[in-house]
């Protein structure tokens, strides 16, 4: 089995699939840039308008709140968590990313849901922008394009599981 597959032998079409997209409003000139990138991607990959929602929310440590509850709703094929927590002269960049990571981690492996890791952790506010748009390409679409493929995945992993329970 060949596992380096390149994105585009992925199956990446977006047609019938729904996604929740949870941002951040905390670094909203950076926030804003990787919701730009991740819609953009959705759409260019034909997820329908009314396909995709958009929940903003105060800031990465909310992050896997609401995707939580976006999760447990079952509506959702995939749950893209976007933000940007940049180190300050404080310890709290430390405690919001550690935290923002382990939760959307646990959101999905509670719901068996592809929640995206979409949070930007930089150093400074150059950086994020560099990875929101800049020289470093746009972590939301990425984010997005890891959901359509997981999204892709989880469905054929179901079909297996319900393939195998009917034999």
């Amino acid at each position: 089995m060949n596992i380096g597959r390149t994105v585009q032998q992925t199956r990446t079409s977006g047609k019938g699939y729904r996604f929740a997209i949870v941002v951040s409003r905390f670094n909203l000139s950076i926030t804003k840039k990787l919701l730009d990138g991740a819609v953009d991607c959705l759409k260019r990959h034909g997820v329908k308008k009314e396909d995709m929602r958009i929940f903003p929310c105060p800031g990465a440590f909310e992050l896997p709140q609401v995707a939580n509850v976006l999760c447990a709703s079952g509506s959702w094929d995939a749950v893209i968590c976007l933000g940007a927590v940049i180190r300050g002269e404080t310890p709290h960049f430390e405690y919001v990313s550690s935290e923002a990571a382990r939760g959307i981690q646990k959101v999905s492996l509670w719901h068996s849901l592809p929640v995206m890791f979409g949070v930007l952790t930089t150093d400074t506010k150059q950086q994020a922008l560099a990875r929101a748009g800049g020289k470093h390409g746009n972590k939301g679409w990425d984010a997005a394009l890891a959901a359509l493929e997981m999204a892709h995945l989880f469905e054929g992993l179901r079909k297996r599981r319900r393939s195998a329970s009917k034999k």
